[in-house]
């Protein structure tokens, strides 16, 4: 009887240590691009996770994946992180959404950054997402006007602007029609290009220097990111100044981005994980949009095309490169 009672003594804290193991949350984040290029929104998240209590390795893990290859890899991660049974998954860009929609239809979904949740399906409303998936939206109804206001300060009597799209995003349609709507009311015209794979962006500068573009508008997709600089060189090389979507496109050699702060998207996206770890559902939290915007300029790139950045406009960038 007595050696019984030790055993279980013994035992006891064994099994409570297993099921406070057991116990530790693993989030599942896909990163659409490479470490080096997403480096700035991995901090953010983690430094979102530390705000609510959590630190990596110790009362959270987090599988991080990049998918630097494309939407195979993607594919690939979302089945992984479905057969590793984690307890959120967090991710970036539509496609990622859209590969780990396909994997589960149980496993949370939290969307860091997404274009237009609605149209893309991922949610019936903004207000009530349904399912299993939430997050954050990049999309905002006064962009496209704002971009072009922008561009119109840098290319003085502009009247001809180039919007280059990929068919294969439905949020990107949306941002067309609205580029098109505030051209309409600028009184510009707006040139299509539309592109769907990297085979594409030869192509699409050919069309743009035959329509006499004067400034081109890029769409924000998992393409347009991935190959950014790509896009940057070519838009170079035909003299055509750019406005971009996000700061790492500034980065990569574009001349103006204005746009959601990505990396404060992913320090929320962390408010989210935490609501769920607690026991919210998804489908009842809404989705939420962009509260910070920032403007930044490429002096390196303005120089290169012989632009000159009115003062007025430096004075506003949140962040200029030199």
């Amino acid at each position: 009887m007595i050696v019984a009672l030790i055993l279980g003594m013994l035992v006891a804290p064994l099994t409570a240590d297993a099921q406070s193991a057991a116990k530790v949350p693993r989030i599942g984040v896909l990163h659409a691009g490479t470490p080096a290029a997403v480096s700035q929104n991995v901090e953010a998240f983690r430094q979102g996770l530390r705000e609510r209590g959590y630190v990596e390795g110790q009362n959270i893990i987090v599988e991080r994946r990049y998918a630097e290859s494309g939407p195979a890899r993607v594919a690939e991660i979302a089945a992984e992180f479905v057969r590793l049974k984690v307890d959120v998954i967090v991710t970036s860009l539509d496609v990622a959404t859209a590969a780990v929609k396909r994997q589960t239809q149980t496993i949370p979904i939290v969307m860091a950054i997404s274009i237009d949740p609605v149209s893309t399906g991922f949610v019936s409303s903004l207000a009530r997402p349904g399912g299993n998936v939430t997050g954050l939206s990049t999309m905002a109804p006064e962009l496209a006007a704002k971009r072009l206001e922008l561009l119109r300060e840098v290319v003085p009597g502009l009247s001809r602007v180039a919007i280059m799209w990929n068919t294969n995003v439905p949020g990107n349609l949306l941002e067309y029609k609205e580029a098109g709507d505030a051209a309409r009311s600028m009184r510009l015209q707006l040139q299509s290009v539309e592109v769907s794979s990297v085979d594409d962006f030869e192509r699409a500068f050919s069309a743009l220097k035959t329509g006499g573009a004067e400034a081109l508008i890029v769409a924000g997709s998992g393409l347009t990111s991935t190959n950014a600089g790509q896009i940057a060189n070519l838009a170079m090389k035909h003299r055509l100044p750019s406005m971009v979507s996000s700061r790492d496109r500034v980065d990569a050699g574009g001349l103006v981005a204005y746009g959601p702060n990505l990396a404060e998207l992913w320090r929320r996206a962390a408010t989210f994980v935490d609501k769920i770890l607690k026991g919210a559902k998804p489908g009842e939290l809404p989705v939420e949009q962009p509260t910070k915007f920032e403007l930044v300029i490429n002096m390196k790139t303005a120089k290169a095309l012989g632009l000159t950045i009115p003062p007025s406009l430096l004075r506003r960038a949140d962040e200029v490169i030199q």
